[in-house]
């Protein structure tokens, strides 16, 4: 990846060949005429792309040379370099980036480069960015090796920067949490009423579908996962589940009504379309039920024994008294009770996607 800058790049030298008399002390100031007749530093930018001198509407260069000799020579350039930036963590992430200069010429024993205020020589305070914040802009110097012509000065400019996030939340984060939200109201909808849940479903699908690629089109492209890859694909696979959610509980309705047909409990004419209930269940007056036989009340004082009663039937040591259901018990509960898996989803969903973001946002914030 690269960034462009565009900075007032000012050279100090002191050449006495260009020294004259002054009785007021008063500095000369000359364009670029005079720059191309006199030495000046062959400073380049390394790792540029592309780099121009603004000549809107004569050449930004300006030379002033002073009575003892020393010059200042300063140009506006703007500049397009090389930045090996990090996207393990888009759009959460801070990348950090150097601008290096140095004499294409001259070695260190030709030509020393410097920062002549030390930290001070940089002024960012108008520096605006769109989508990062500038949280450390400061220089440095080094030295650089090259085999065949030795070593060279460099000077650096380090700057750290911060990606906005309000962006992404607005266009990212926010839709497709909603959307999440969204694939959950199914939850509440009767398992009967396939129209509304099924297009519920597909609608929430082909949005998240919209999402992914649209913020995919407009972020770099690199091989590796990003974090906003992460949290996209994740929220499309909430979406797909209650999708499937649905596809299981339809699926044991049908042999939920199946059995209960089978088994004497619905009758032959039975419409299922008739007999939706908004908490999942059958009505009373859909089901055939057989009262219980009246007992008849008895005088005696005694309390009512059975033979299995009189006997002393004490569990021995060991016995145990609750049997524990196995995985196929669970699994035929939910197959006779379709409406228990709506109920645990309302609660498994959300509980679910909120464990996600806390993760998510502490991971990468």
């Amino acid at each position: 990846m690269d960034f462009t800058m565009t900075l007032y790049l000012r050279h100090y030298w002191k050449d006495e060949r260009l020294a004259f008399p002054s009785h007021t002390n008063q500095s000369r100031t000359f364009d670029s005429r005079l720059v191309k007749k006199i030495w000046v530093p062959d400073v380049f930018f390394v790792h540029s792309k592309r780099s121009f001198i603004h000549d809107t509407t004569m050449e930004n260069i300006m030379l002033r040379v002073y009575p003892d000799g020393n010059i200042l020579y300063s140009v506006r350039v703007t500049v397009t370099a090389l930045c090996s930036m990090d996207f393990s963590s888009f759009p959460l992430d801070t990348q950090n980036c150097s601008l290096e200069l140095e004499s294409y010429a001259y070695n260190e024993n030709d030509l020393m480069l410097y920062w002549k205020n030390g930290n001070d020589s940089l002024r960012t305070d108008e520096i605006v960015l769109s989508q990062f914040f500038i949280e450390n802009f400061q220089p440095s110097s080094g030295l650089a090796f090259y085999s065949s012509t030795g070593w060279y000065n460099r000077l650096f400019i380090n700057f750290i920067l911060r990606r906005h996030i309000f962006f992404f939340m607005l266009q990212t984060y926010f839709p497709t949490m909603l959307m999440v939200v969204l694939s959950w109201v199914s939850f509440w909808i009767d398992r009967r009423a396939v129209p509304a849940r099924v297009s519920l479903g597909i609608t929430t699908v082909l949005t998240m579908s919209t999402i992914i690629t649209g913020v995919s089109s407009s972020m770099p492209q690199v091989s590796y996962v990003k974090a906003v890859d992460i949290y996209l694909w994740t929220s499309f696979l909430f979406v797909f589940l209650s999708v499937i959610e649905y596809a299981a509980v339809n699926y044991c309705t049908t042999l939920e009504e199946m059995r209960k047909m089978k088994r004497g409990k619905l009758p032959s004419t039975f419409n299922a379309s008739l007999a939706m209930a908004f908490d999942g269940c059958f009505h009373d007056n859909d089901i055939e039920l057989t009262p219980f036989p009246q007992m008849a009340p008895t005088l005696t004082s005694e309390p009512l024994t059975t033979p299995t009663q009189s006997q002393d039937i004490r569990p021995s040591e060991g016995t145990r008294l609750r049997r524990q259901r196995s995985v196929r018990d669970n699994v035929n509960l939910l197959v006779n009770n379709s409406y228990m898996i709506d109920s645990y989803s309302r609660l498994a969903f959300p509980l679910s996607y909120l464990l996600f973001n806390t993760i998510y946002w502490c991971l990468y914030s």
